[in-house]
């Protein structure tokens, strides 16, 4: 069982940092992985060729790890709006057609599909938990899946909630995916490396995650598992990098055709970064070695005296299986403002996002009793206040 690694990150010690979910602290394994990177590059005769590719091959390995797929699935891009477009500009619809998305979607999800549909001649449907239910994830689970019939050519959604932290049945909507014929791409960036997800089980095509939150890497990456249906498509951009001989400089003006196999024809050029990649590196090794499932059980434990004691002030919380330990948004009873409450928070030193009208709480493996007991102690100073 694993226990609080706040040792392995530079937090302030008198900060009780919530909010995994707006970004990710850096590890000190990342951090110093960062800084030889960038006294590396004071001597550029020190780099080979293959120093262009040997990271990147290494991404790819990690990642897969992560979520069950070879590295030939995976591809590196710079944001998950890159990634969606690159998948949906080798979709095409039928007449008739609809993508589906879920209400409050991220807009990066939401504007990708709005292009899609737009270009396709297709339709919109946001899928909504029902309005009366005081918990959302069981009715929004079950409406997604009805809404999914043979004219969705698309179903594009977060794995988990970005605002309320709701966990989407991915295994299901997959299910429903594959018999309707629909495609079924995941914004994964609030969930991989935290919670376990199998590309495979879930018969996701494809999964696209920024890496600067859940995975702990550095801001502008993302990685992308990218399903075969997609290996005949055209990149967003022409990247030398990516042809079947580009490993061999000598020959780069013969102008090779053919792409590599698999989803690196997806990869955005100059993918080769060489600080940001060995500071996501360290941070990928370091998730495999705790594993997401470790860390999800660590945040389900550390959450549940908060959970208790939501209860027990009259509010309400996700129940299982819909409620994501690692990310979820309490609901406090009414007499609370969750930008007042979150201004009192700050002023306590304790960090955790608004959004919309909920209050994000959001736990990692560096989170410790401290952090949820000063939490609790300025929720109920707010109640006690009104």
């Amino acid at each position: 069982m694993i226990t609080c690694q706040k040792n392995s990150f530079n937090l302030d010690p008198g900060v009780h940092y919530l909010n995994n979910a707006y970004r990710g602290p850096q590890l000190r394994s990342s951090e110093e992985a960062g800084i030889a990177s960038i006294i590396r590059q004071r001597n550029p005769f020190q780099f080979k060729p293959m120093d262009f590719f040997e990271g990147l091959d290494s991404i790819r390995i990690s990642f897969g790890k992560l979520v069950n797929c070879q590295a030939s699935a995976v591809a590196v891009m710079p944001s998950t709006s890159y990634g969606f477009t690159s998948v949906l500009n080798n979709l095409k619809a039928k007449p008739n057609s609809k993508a589906i998305v879920v209400k409050d979607e991220f807009p990066s999800g939401y504007f990708a599909i709005a292009r899609w549909a737009k270009e396709n001649q297709a339709t919109i449907e946001t899928i909504s938990p029902d309005p009366n239910e005081i918990t959302l994830g069981e009715s929004w689970n079950k409406n997604l899946l009805e809404a999914i019939d043979s004219n969705t050519a698309v179903v594009l959604l977060s794995s988990v909630h970005w605002m309320n932290g709701v966990k989407f049945d991915l295994k299901a909507i997959g299910a429903k995916c594959k018999e309707m014929g629909a495609s079924f791409i995941v914004d994964g960036t609030q969930s991989v490396g935290a919670m376990p997800i199998d590309v495979q089980e879930c018969q996701i095509d494809a999964l696209i995650c920024a890496t600067y939150k859940w995975l702990l890497g550095p801001y502008s990456l993302t990685i992308a598992f990218i399903g075969e249906k997609f290996y005949s498509g055209t990149p967003l951009e022409e990247s030398w990098m990516n042809r079947n001989n580009a490993r061999d400089f000598g020959k780069l003006s013969e102008y090779e055709d053919k792409y590599i196999n698999g989803a690196a024809r997806f990869t955005v050029g100059e993918a080769s970064n060489f600080i940001l990649l060995p500071m996501l590196q360290a941070s990928l090794d370091q998730i495999l070695e705790w594993t997401p499932a470790a860390i999800q059980d660590y945040a389900k434990r550390l959450n549940s005296p908060l959970l208790q004691f939501i209860k027990k002030i009259g509010g309400n919380s996700e129940e299982e299986p819909y409620l994501a330990q690692h990310l979820f948004a309490p609901q406090l009873p009414a007499a609370i403002n969750p930008e007042v409450l979150k201004q009192e928070l700050e002023k306590n030193s304790v960090y955790v996002s608004t959004r919309g009208k909920y209050l994000r709480v959001s736990v990692n493996i560096y989170n410790e009793k401290e952090d949820i007991d000063a939490l609790m102690h300025v929720i109920g100073q707010q109640l006690s206040s009104v």
